[in-house]
């Protein structure tokens, strides 16, 4: 299977579940499962199979950059969001992502000082954003029948559009864009649509706490791949993604509403 079907087929499949997630059990639990690297886990499993461990495990650690151009991107949603529809939050934070990735273009560093960076802007983000007071329901609008199918369609067609722009790149430049913000973009104009912002800043406040398993993913691809193996350093990458996301879910955070 290619990777452009991979990520047809994990793309807009895993946004349906964190979407059905966000209705049962909210949009802050749905922010931090919404995280896990279905997009970028085999963009970079493929750029390493294709290119060798060398280039794969320079390009996650530019996704450690890449994730702060997608934190610049739920920072920049959530204060347009409060004054503004959803379309005029999505096109800001694309431009804040997209000017995110051009300045870090420039910038090289290595894994270690790469996910202390991500911590940082993490952890930062999230104590800054808070949820605007807001009752719970009120204007809400019920779902229609179409939405999930849309959902999907519109991951998809994200995917095919950063597949082909991102193609001939180097290692930096993939690992750059492999954080593109494709199931956070649908699931936060969906969810601000919808429910408002108070429930899309929820969801990309849990989505801020989700990044640091993201950045535990990229980070351990990075120092293990030339060492351990392809194989081994997905599947150690995989596991502390796993632990890490159990130990947020676990901590308390899923209950967080401020």
């Amino acid at each position: 299977m290619s990777v452009l079907a991979l990520k047809l087929l994990l793309a807009p499949s895993f946004l349906v579940v964190t979407s059905v997630v966000a209705r049962r059990l909210g949009p802050h639990i749905a922010g931090i499962l919404a995280t896990l690297p279905v997009i970028a886990g085999p963009i970079l499993l493929v750029v390493a199979l294709d290119h060798g461990r060398g280039f794969g495990a320079d390009a996650a650690t530019a996704s450690l950059l890449g994730l702060l151009s997608t934190t610049a991107f739920v920072v920049v949603y959530v204060l347009v969001a409060r004054h503004r529809p959803w379309p005029v939050a999505l096109a800001g934070a694309l431009a804040a992502f997209g000017a995110g990735t051009a300045l870090c273009s420039e910038l090289h560093i290595e894994p270690v000082p790469g996910l202390l960076l991500a911590f940082a802007g993490f952890g930062l983000s999230y104590a800054l954003l808070r949820v605007p007071d807001e009752v719970p329901g009120a204007g809400w609008l019920a779902p229609p029948p179409w939405d999930l199918p849309v959902r999907a369609v519109c991951a998809g067609g994200m995917v095919v559009l950063l597949t082909a722009l991102s193609s001939g790149l180097g290692p930096h430049l993939s690992g750059l864009l492999s954080t593109f913000p494709i199931i956070t973009s649908v699931l936060a104009a969906f969810t601000q649509a919808q429910r408002g912002s108070a429930e899309a800043t929820r969801l990309l406040r849990g989505m801020l706490l989700g990044f640091f398993a993201f950045a535990a993913f990229c980070f351990t691809v990075a120092v293990s791949l030339r060492s351990v193996g392809i194989a081994g350093a997905f599947a150690l990458a995989s596991a502390v993604t796993i632990l890490t996301q159990a130990s947020i879910l676990g901590g308390g955070a899923v209950g967080s509403r401020a």
